[in-house]
């Protein structure tokens, strides 16, 4: 049976004119290393975005969740996370469902667990960390779209948001209020040394992500396309450009025209953020 009588998180009713938003820094960090993963018959796998993801019709949702734990039962499971996080509803309804499964719950941070993905990782029994893996918090964040009446409710909305969240990290760590609070203000990257001694973590492991095969798809040049698009989107966030307006970017980027009867010119990372870098800037002149 689960160690831990953790409380319901308290969940929200999604505003209209609201959209879920990753910090900048962590989305361009996590596209540009991408973890590996294995996965056996107790193992459920976050390598993605929360909520829905645009590039491949993904992204890890309460309703993945909720199919794999019925199709486990009452069994101990492994949760492995490596993801930027993402949205905050959908990270408080997984936490839920993994706080309410009957047997013992095990999360393995391989890369990082940020922002609703650090939500999540506290439904655990036990949190083990790899080498180099961070487990990353902060305040509320998203995009309100409206008048200043609406952007007045949704101050008031936000506070109530982070109350929610760091009720979440207190109960999972036995921290300070203002404590937690203080590492949410400083949106904190936690090394798997500082996340046990701020209590947000339990123990290092060594052979997390050992042995693993990479969750992309199995097509390189599909493969070689997500890759790049999400870098584009790292990128783009990390020059302050809204998340639905990068999503009409890259798709205008995707379908543009090329010239046939060029050849592709090789290129390197460096050429690729060169180009962003350009392009970012044209955007915001």
């Amino acid at each position: 049976m689960s160690l831990r009588k953790l409380p319901e998180a308290k969940t929200f009713q999604r505003p209209q004119n609201y959209q879920w938003e990753a910090p900048a820094d962590v989305l361009a960090k996590w596209a540009a290393s991408p973890m590996a993963a294995s996965e056996g018959a107790e193992t459920i796998t976050i390598l993605d975005v929360i909520g829905e993801d645009w590039w491949t019709g993904g992204g890890f949702t309460a309703k993945r969740m909720s199919a794999a734990l019925r199709s486990i039962g009452n069994k101990d499971v492994t949760v492995q996370i490596n993801s930027p996080g993402g949205d905050l509803f959908e990270g408080i309804a997984i936490y839920n469902l993994l706080r309410g499964h009957s047997a013992k719950v095990t999360v393995e941070v391989l890369g990082m667990a940020a922002s609703a993905a650090s939500i999540i990782a506290m439904a655990a029994d036990e949190i083990a960390m790899g080498r180099g893996s961070f487990i990353m918090v902060h305040n509320a964040w998203g995009v309100v779209m409206g008048n200043r009446e609406d952007f007045a409710e949704a101050a008031a909305l936000f506070e109530s948001f982070d109350a929610a969240i760091a009720d979440i990290y207190v109960a999972r760590t036995g921290r300070k209020l203002a404590d937690v609070q203080k590492l949410m203000d400083g949106e904190t990257f936690m090394d798997p040394q500082r996340a046990i001694t701020e209590k947000f973590a339990d123990r290092i492991d060594d052979e997390i992500g050992a042995s693993a095969s990479i969750d992309t798809p199995a097509d390189p040049e599909e493969r070689r396309r997500l890759m790049a698009r999400r870098q584009t989107e790292g990128a783009l966030a990390k020059a302050g450009i809204p998340r639905a307006h990068r999503g009409a970017i890259i798709n205008d980027l995707a379908t543009a025209p090329r010239d046939a009867g060029r050849a592709p010119a090789p290129r390197d990372a460096g050429d690729l953020m060169a180009g962003l870098a350009q392009l970012t800037a044209t955007l915001r002149s």
